[in-house]
């Protein structure tokens, strides 16, 4: 079973260096390639009405389904009792005030309490995902992730920081979509660096998982998007499918700068689905589409908060820049239209695959590593609530 998991994901890092020896035939690899953070940025291409019409169209569309998708043939759900509320946690309180804190920092640039001011971007969040963690705790009667599932937590955060170094290799054979220009201010050494970048990226796959629970705690959420069109994709089809658009992206890095988003997220989803292992594609077969797009929109949701917060800690002060892992896109044709973002305005709509990425590789370490990927939470003891909560909310657990 395990080299069946594995042989795909090694493709995925084989082929685009195998495509580069040709491709760059002087160095054989992409310009750039392997300094951490990445700090050059290729010269790419300016706006193109042709693609960017095409692109917002078929943003367009995908907005349209999940803003109304009666409209798309989704009939809905009987939306499930919501569960008792409890008072707020300590902890719920203790993140807002770290948060606040560590935000304050970031942007106001103040060295008031020394070199603390380099090191605000983790704590913040992770303040933020505590804050977060105990409001799902409030609206979920007492259960969230850190009350009821702290190590499958801490397995998410650890599996985080694999997750975006597997990610970030895709961003140097497309030259750059992002990178990090302020990462050598702090004038940290190299390994100092390495290691806050790693722990920074720890943060990525806790947050969208307590996103994810607490949209769950609003049952009209994803009764929205149950009995809805039936698709069950060939495993083997996205595959393929995913690989040879990851081997084409390193010949074309600027026309096929999105494969960034898809190629791996089309490859991980393929090995699951054609292994029979549950995950986000699952439930599409029967209709229900609620943890996938649930997924999806608690990584849109939070990428507006990263965004937000990735601009105005460098455009609130503009002299002398404090926040290392500030980033900047280097996105071709279509970056246009930044609100309080360096984000472009329809680039947000890559994050719905990549939420479902960072789920994939969560559920795809579990089986290779042997430990439990269920994140759903059972606001409840009794038996019948269990199945009630099992049949609404699909764990990873199931199909196994």
């Amino acid at each position: 079973m395990k080299w069946k998991l594995l042989w795909p994901i090694l493709l995925t890092l084989i082929v685009p260096l195998a495509v580069s020896w040709f491709v760059y035939p002087e160095t054989h690899l992409p310009p750039g390639f392997g300094e951490f953070p990445p700090q050059f940025h290729g010269d790419a291409p300016g706006f193109n009405l042709f693609v960017f019409i095409l692109v917002g169209l078929s943003c367009l569309y995908i907005g349209g389904l999940l803003l109304f998708p009666k409209k798309f043939g989704f009939k809905g759900a009987t939306p499930q009792p919501a569960a008792p509320k409890v008072p707020l946690p300590w902890w719920f309180y203790a993140g807002t005030v770290v948060m606040l804190f560590f935000w304050y920092l970031m942007w106001s640039h103040s060295f008031a309490f020394g070199n603390l001011v380099y090191w605000s971007f983790t704590p913040m969040w992770y303040g933020f995902i505590v804050a977060m963690d105990g409001l799902v705790y409030h609206r979920n009667n007492g259960s969230s992730l850190l009350s009821k599932k702290p190590v499958t937590f801490t397995l998410a955060a650890i599996v985080s920081t694999a997750g975006w170094v597997y990610f970030e290799f895709y961003d140097y054979f497309v030259l750059s979509n992002w990178y990090y220009p302020d990462a050598h201010n702090p004038g940290w050494s190299q390994l100092v660096l390495t290691l806050e970048f790693l722990v920074t990226y720890s943060t990525i796959t806790v947050v969208f998982f307590e996103w994810y629970t607490l949209f769950n705690t609003f049952p009209k959420f994803p009764a929205r998007y149950m009995n809805g069109p039936k698709w069950a994709p060939s495993g083997d089809l996205l595959i393929w499918l995913g690989i040879a658009l990851i081997g084409l992206m390193v010949v074309f890095p600027y026309p096929l700068f999105w494969v960034v988003w898809i190629g791996p997220f089309a490859v991980m989803s393929g090995v699951l689905i054609k292994n029979k292992i549950w995950n986000p594609f699952t439930g599409l077969a029967t209709g229900n589409w609620a943890p996938f797009v649930l997924m999806a929109l608690a990584s849109m949701f939070n990428g507006f908060v990263w965004e937000f917060w990735n601009y105005g800690s460098h455009a609130i002060v503009t002299e002398t820049q404090t926040n290392p892992n500030y980033w900047v896109y280097n996105i071709p044709y279509v970056d246009v239209i930044h609100i309080f973002s360096e984000m472009p305005l329809l680039g947000y709509f890559g994050y719905l695959p990549f939420g479902i990425l960072v789920w994939q590789v969560f559920i795809w370490s579990g089986k290779m590593f042997g430990f439990s990927t269920d994140i759903s939470l059972d606001p409840t003891s009794s038996r019948q609530a269990e199945q009630t909560n099992v049949d609404t909310q699909p764990t990873a657990e199931q199909g196994q």
